[in-house]
């Protein structure tokens, strides 16, 4: 799917609110959010996102948190003992870099991703290619449904231009 599709679908599900730290693997949907000052604010570091996703909720809005899966790591101490605590409903868009072949550095968070979202039992939904718009919009309402973040793991190439 475009990043501008990827984008509409957040949109549609009511998300008003994005923070991150842009990843390659989904460039196109920082892309369409760069432009809009008023919905995305960049991060220099996720747990800097998700504090303000938490920020945005607070204040009446539905936020999504974008980041690499290594940001994931950075940012669980945040989402653990605020986002998850304190039950905001946030989508983590996390870029799952190490899925398949990659740089070597990616590669072990790559593979043990599900297991890592699973010890710390935070719900997620790894979208597969086949399926890819279905699963981003299932995805976007669990937060609501479940009154907590979820993440929605998303591979290379899933989102392009």
């Amino acid at each position: 799917m475009t990043g501008a599709r990827f984008c509409g679908l957040l949109a549609d599900a009511g998300y008003d609110f994005f923070s991150g730290v842009p990843d390659s693997t989904f460039g196109a949907a920082f892309a369409c959010l760069e432009g809009d000052r008023a919905r995305y604010l960049p991060a220099a570091r996720e747990d800097l996102a998700v504090g303000a996703g938490v920020g945005a909720w607070l204040g009446g809005r539905r936020p999504a948190v974008l980041m690499q899966n290594s940001g994931l790591g950075t940012s669980l101490n945040a989402i653990l003992s605020l986002a998850v605590l304190y039950r905001v409903p946030m989508l983590l868009v996390v870029g799952w870099r190490g899925h398949g072949p990659d740089a070597p550095e990616h590669e072990q968070t790559g593979r043990t991703m599900l297991e890592l979202l699973r010890a710390v039992e935070l719900p997620f939904v790894a979208a597969e290619p086949e399926t890819a718009e279905a699963d981003v919009a299932r995805a976007a309402a669990e937060p609501a449904a479940r009154r907590s973040p979820v993440a929605l793991l998303l591979r290379d190439g899933m989102v392009k231009g």
